[in-house]
């Protein structure tokens, strides 16, 4: 489980550290916010035994594609509020979009079970538009109601075998990774924001198209103050992961927090032709 208390601190390094960036990183301090007044054990544990769990992995699939969690509505529905009233207020087509899915949540036509990760870009295109919302408010929606959740039902499952997880998606609950950085032994680890969960995965292997091609992946590195950061970038699918060395970074923070505080590097990805698949403040300025 994450200590919200401890991540709530650390954001606060970071905006200092980030002072120029303070106004807009202002969005996720509403989240974490948020996540630190989730109850305790709201929401009762998988308990699937390790061999359950290790047969689920062999075949390729998240934990949640067989065991669905049941989130509280009220409690998730607290944590959506405060931002889609950041969201509503970019203008454009922002509010009245949000304002027709709040309805539908109301109306008990939506809600937590809708915000989950789902297969392929099909099924998220489905399901963005059931929804009424774009791809980017989806994704912002979900992170923000659905993590303290997905942390305390995949409590009891974390322990994931080496070298048996290959897919790119959380082995947990199927989102995409959020960060990919390299761990003092060299070995890269992934992370996943919606739920919590890291895993570590092949070096040389494009985690959104699943490429094996040494020749389509492109590292960007930081320099001067971002020293130690890189973009991992694929020239076949054109998606990228933010990372850090942490053999060149080695107080680097906790993968969430680096990713929040370096909006800049997504901006740059972006310019240079590359998406992301998970929540971004580079996002909101191309927001519907």
């Amino acid at each position: 489980m994450i200590d919200h208390a401890a991540l709530g601190r650390e954001w606060e390094e970071a905006l200092g550290r980030r002072k120029g960036l303070a106004s807009s990183l202002g969005f996720w301090t509403v989240v974490l916010e948020g996540w630190s007044r989730w109850p305790e054990e709201s929401v009762s544990p998988l308990r699937w035994s390790p061999l359950e769990c290790r047969e689920r992995w062999e075949r390729g699939m998240p934990l949640a594609a067989e065991a669905e969690p049941e989130l509280p509505r009220d409690q998730v529905e607290e944590l959506v509020g405060p931002v889609m009233e950041q969201l509503a207020g970019l203008g454009g087509d922002a509010a009245e979009s949000l304002q027709r899915f709040a309805a539908a949540w109301d109306g008990g036509a939506v809600g937590p079970r809708d915000l989950m990760p789902v297969a392929g870009k099909d099924g998220a295109a489905t399901r963005d538009e059931r929804l009424g919302l774009g791809a980017t408010f989806v994704s912002f929606l979900a992170l923000a109601g659905l993590r303290p959740g997905l942390e305390q039902y995949f409590a009891a499952t974390r322990e994931l075998p080496d070298g048996i997880w290959t897919p790119g998606v959380c082995p947990w609950c199927g989102g995409m990774p959020g960060y990919g950085d390299l761990v003092e032994d060299g070995r890269r680890r992934l992370s996943c924001h919606l739920c919590g969960g890291a895993w570590i995965a092949p070096r040389l292997r494009c985690p959104f198209c699943e490429s094996w091609e040494s020749r389509d992946l492109v590292r960007l590195l930081g320099e001067g103050v971002d020293e130690g950061y890189f973009i991992e970038a694929c020239r076949s699918c054109h998606g990228y992961l933010k990372g850090v060395d942490r053999r060149q970074r080695w107080n680097a923070g906790s993968p969430l927090v680096e990713d929040w505080s370096s909006p800049h590097l997504d901006i740059h990805a972006a310019r240079e032709g590359y998406w992301r698949g998970t929540p971004s403040l580079a996002h909101l300025t191309a927001a519907p």
